[in-house]
């Protein structure tokens, strides 16, 4: 490795693991509302792996670990990391889960699904961006995640049931397709409000019997979801 090399590796490191520290200082301040009060380690341990860097645009390379989302083409953005880390953990994976995630977008939070789950499903309504996260995943020697271009809204009929889905972008409801697609005893997460209005992550949860629970966690800020 040439000494620019290292010096870049050891740069990112640092900023990964100053980010990992804000992060558990956000899950310690917002826990009175999302009932967490820290990262799992699973999830913390995929954070800590995933290089945010390899997933945003060339140009905001040196800010890929600040705690703020970041635009990437086609006017979407990479999400605020904090709020890819409060998702992930709301999901409560497990390493035989099957994931579906709605808004592939840059392909950083599929890449973090992956480390915690046997299977990603994850789906992009605009094409181009889906190749590039495809390239970007496959750069990354992530195996585990199949992606498909398409309405986010209508899931993936043929892939469920899931454990768990997990939607990056705001609907204005809940769209009935994924619930119907949620496997007894799954979560989800998704959030909820008009686009550029009042928006709040909601912890879906459906019971083993079938009943449907909804609980509002926090106030977010999403682009809106497209195609649905």
């Amino acid at each position: 490795m040439a000494d620019s090399d290292g010096a870049t590796y050891v740069k990112a490191m640092d900023a990964r693991t100053a980010l990992l520290e804000q992060l558990d200082r956000d899950m310690l301040e917002t826990a009175r509302w999302t009932g967490r009060t820290a990262l799992s380690p699973r999830v913390a341990a995929a954070l800590a792996k995933v290089r945010r860097e390899a997933f945003v645009l060339p140009p905001f390379a040196a800010a890929a670990y600040d705690n703020r989302p970041l635009p990437i083409e086609h006017g979407q953005t990479i999400s605020q990391p904090f709020v890819v880390a409060l998702m992930t953990e709301l999901l409560d994976l497990r390493p035989d889960h099957t994931v579906l995630e709605v808004g592939t977008g840059s392909g950083y939070q599929a890449a973090v699904l992956a480390e915690l789950a046997g299977h990603v499903c994850s789906i992009e309504v605009i094409p181009a961006l889906a190749a590039r996260a495809a390239t970007a995943l496959a750069a990354q020697g992530c195996a585990d995640v199949e992606l498909r271009t398409g309405n986010g809204s209508l899931g993936w009929p043929e892939r469920a049931p899931f454990d768990a889905i997990i939607v990056t972008a705001a609907a204005r409801d809940v769209p009935p397709a994924l619930v119907e697609q949620l496997r007894p005893g799954g979560r989800m997460v998704i959030p909820v409000g008009p686009p550029h209005g009042d928006q709040d992550l909601r912890l879906i949860t459906k019971d083993t019997d079938g009943t449907v629970g909804r609980r509002s966690i926090i106030p977010v800020a999403f682009v809106p979801l497209t195609g649905g």
